[in-house]
Formats: C-alpha cells, structure tokens, sequence
C-alpha cells in the first residue's frame, strides 16, 4: 500500500506539472478558445475536426446540447430533435456565455488535449485520497491534504469553465494559475513527508529566514510575470501572433522591475549557497533551485531580446512552477528539521 500511495503522489505532481505546461502552451498558441463551451466542445464529447460538422444539416438527428454556428454564431440544441429541410431558429438558442464563434482545428484539439490531461491528473489526486483513506489511523493529516487537493482540483476545474465563459478575461487566468500553485503546494508537502533526511541543514537563524524570503521573492516574480503576460496578450490581441517583435515596445514599468527582479532572487539564493557551502553539504534539492533560476533568466533574456521564440513563453512558466515547488520543498524541510 505504501508503494501505491507513493506512485500516486508522484504520478499526481507529474500530472499536474503537465497541466500547467499544457495550459502554458495553450496560451502560447492562443488556443483557449478552441472549446468555446465546457466541459464539452462545441458540444461533443469528442470535439469536431472538420468546420463542416458545424454547419446546419438537413433532416439531421442533433442531440441535447450540440453546437452549430449560424451567421458566426453559435447556436445550442436545446433538446433532442431531427432537423427539417429547412434551418428553424426556433430549434435553437443562442450561445450566451460570450460570443467568440470561430473554429480553429489546430485550437480546438490543442484546448481538448489540456482538458484530457486536466482530467487525468483529477483522477490521479482522487486516487491519491483513496489510497491515503487507508492511511488514516497512521496519518491522518495525509487523508486530510489529499483530500484537501482533491477540492482544489474541483475548484480549478470549475475556475476553467469561468475563464472559458468569459472568453479569457487575463485575471480570471491568472487566478487559475494561483489555484494551481496551491495545488502544488499541498502536493509537494506530501512528497517531503514522504522523504528521510539523515544530513542536517545549518540551523542559523538567518539560514531560515533567506529559505522564506527567497520563496516569497518567487511568488512576487510569478505574480509580476502574470500581470506581465497579460499586457503581453492584449498586445497579441491587437498586434497579431506575428508581430512579436513589437510585443513589448510600449511594455509598462512592471516589465522591467519584474525583469531587473530577477536578480534579487538570484541574490538571496546564491547568499543560501554560500551558507550551504561553508556548512559543507548543498543537498540536491538546492542545485535544482540554483539550475531553475538559471533556467528562468535564460528564457526571459530569450523573449525579451530575441521576440518570444518559439515555446520560450511557456518553458518561462513551467520552468517558475518548478522553481516554486523546489522552493517549497527545501523551505517544508528546514522549518521541519529539529
């Protein structure tokens, strides 16, 4: 049972981690609409890969719920019905949530794929809870978060929908973002508990503040980025995808403060490594930290002085949220260590 429960909370993180680099490339590829309803898409559960099977059809059984777009509009089936020769308005309700009405295949299966690996890594976590149920009497704070997880990802689902109905408004997506940091930090103080540490970390009271201070510095850079991104997109909105290089002409003080920022984060942690090299042991934990920051300033010099290669946006992303959970990590293992 121990082996199980270990494959599921490492399976869930994986998971997670994927939907966030999904979600990343979804935004990249300006996708987010590719489904304009949810959970299903344009109605379907498996969504349509030809603009023709959205096309009003003579004497055509249509199911409850089904899309159709008329005059670039959607149009729902309220119930099951077979159509006439003829189209009916009266058969059929208007889509009210917004009123985006384009099909994009390359979108809409690029959308799906992230809702697919959405729903798997909701099924890991619930396997997850299952299986920590059966650890209550030996740990019930295990049954406790995993079931706390288990609500997050319900929540974020639901956080999904909103973002979808309103048709991508940048602060419901960066609130989805939030949620799924959440997440990751109820996953990783799972994995910790899970780990036995037999080398001590310096126990200095200022080892402990800069671990706190640096996660904090992390989090404002995520934050920072987000707001970024969204001024980034309404460029791409009224710019166009191939007008990168005009992207961040016009780019507002946060950019810079977020970009100079980075280096107060590259600060405080190579001050940690200090104290961890003269304390002779830099777990490993802590070299990934060190790679990831690397990581982060490369893709941002890449975006910034390069105009947004190719999945240098979402790589930016993925590589924060790994940085953010490694953070997590060491900080649980230094406020743990007696």
């Amino acid at each position: 049972m121990e082996k199980l429960y270990k494959l599921f909370l490492i399976s869930s993180l994986v998971l997670v981690y994927l939907v966030i680099a999904a979600g990343a490339i979804v935004r990249m590829t300006g996708s987010g609409m590719g489904c304009p309803d949810w959970p299903k898409c344009f109605g379907y559960l498996i969504p349509p890969s030809d603009r023709s099977q959205l096309d009003w059809k003579a004497e055509h059984e249509y199911k409850k719920g089904e899309v159709i777009i008329i005059d670039e509009n959607l149009r729902v089936a309220p119930k099951d019905f077979k159509s006439n020769n003829s189209y009916s308005k009266e058969n059929w309700l208007p889509y009210t949530k917004h009123d985006y009405a384009i099909f994009n295949p390359m979108h809409t299966w690029i959308e799906f794929l992230n809702r697919i690996l959405g729903a798997i890594a909701g099924l890991a976590t619930l396997l997850l809870l299952i299986v920590s149920l059966l650890r209550f009497k030996k740990d019930n704070i295990v049954s406790l978060v995993s079931f706390l997880i288990v609500l997050g990802m319900g929540f974020q689902a639901w956080l999904g929908k909103t973002v979808v109905d309103s048709n991508l408004l940048p602060f419901k997506i960066t609130i989805h973002m939030g949620m799924a940091l959440i997440i990751l930090i109820f996953l990783v103080f799972l994995l910790e508990r899970e780990k036995k540490f037999t080398k001590k970390l310096p126990s200095i009271p200022i080892f402990k503040s800069l671990i706190i201070f640096s996660l904090i510095l992390t989090l404002s850079q995520i934050v920072m980025g987000s707001q970024v991104r969204q001024f980034v997109d309404e460029q791409i909105h009224l710019l166009g995808f191939k007008a990168s290089t005009k992207w961040l002409e016009d780019a507002p003080f946060l950019f810079y403060f977020h970009r100079s920022f980075s280096l107060c984060v590259l600060f405080i942690n190579l001050w940690i490594a200090l104290i961890l090299y003269k304390n002779k042991y830099i777990p490993i934990e802590f070299l990934s930290i060190l790679f990831l920051i690397g990581l982060e300033i490369l893709t941002g010099i890449l975006m910034y002085y390069f105009y947004f290669p190719f999945s240098s946006q979402p790589l930016h992303l993925v590589f924060a949220s790994l940085l953010f959970g490694a953070q997590t990590f060491f900080m649980i293992r230094v406020i743990k260590q007696k």
